[in-house]
């Protein structure tokens, strides 16, 4: 009897394990607009895919809707959400909040080498630009952010960014290969270590901010993007699609 509830134990874990890989795999292409929004999703092909069983695919797309990021729409299919353009600038309000306070103790906190370390990783966000590589840049912008919250003593706050800004990184990545974008991103980010640096904790929340609200966008931002790819409310799915 012990056996065969520790097999039944043994495929519920596995499972588990199957729905959380495919999960984390839908949900990096999703962020990164290898799966662009809009797109439909088909059960059967993700499993053959990842070869696994219909049921972590499904498990892992109900984890997605639960973060927005999927829409399971009755009677129709399953798609990449649109990135829900009321939903952002709550988020980057949010982010520039929690990301303000984080640089802020940074300032008061950070040893130096945690201050070089920042230093090579704006390098090589640097280097990532002159050479026009969009996943390396947002690789290192993103290391950039955490050090920041690392150096402060609130790693957990980086987690509750990475959660708020999930609809915002849609976004950001495909301002990313606009002319001079991934230029100025560095440029901020060089006057939020500056100041840094010199221990000046309002230039560096002010640095940031700034830095956090070049994010927001406006009509002119639009025009360069599919249309397709964004919806005004994410409260109400878009039935068009099916």
């Amino acid at each position: 009897m012990l056996t065969v509830i520790g097999g039944v134990r043994d495929r519920a874990s596995r499972g588990r394990t199957a729905a959380t890989a495919v999960h984390g795999l839908l949900r990096d292409d999703i962020l990164s607009l290898r799966l662009a929004p809009g797109s439909q999703l088909n059960e059967k092909d993700i499993a053959a895919q990842h070869g696994v069983s219909r049921t972590p695919v499904r498990e892992a797309l109900l984890r997605l809707s639960d973060e927005g990021l999927v829409d399971i729409v009755s009677k129709s299919g399953t798609y990449v959400s649109r990135i829900p353009l009321a939903d952002l600038p709550e988020a980057i309000t949010i982010r520039r909040v929690l990301e303000q306070h984080a640089v802020r103790a940074a300032v008061e906190r950070a040893t130096k080498s945690q201050i070089i370390a920042l230093g090579a990783i704006l390098a090589r966000m640097a280097e990532s630009a002159e050479a026009g590589d969009t996943e390396a840049f947002h690789r290192a912008d993103e290391a950039f952010h955490e050090a920041i919250a690392a150096a402060g003593g609130h790693p957990g706050v980086w987690a509750l960014v990475r959660h708020v800004k999930l609809q915002v990184d849609r976004f950001r990545r495909l301002t990313l290969p606009l002319a001079g974008r991934m230029a100025r991103v560095v440029a901020e980010h060089e006057a939020v270590l500056h100041a840094l640096e010199q221990r000046r904790p309002d230039a560096a929340a002010e640095a940031l901010g700034r830095h956090i609200d070049g994010l927001k966008l406006g009509t002119e931002d639009l025009k360069h993007f599919n249309p397709d790819f964004f919806v005004e409310d994410s409260g109400r799915p878009d039935l068009k699609r099916a």
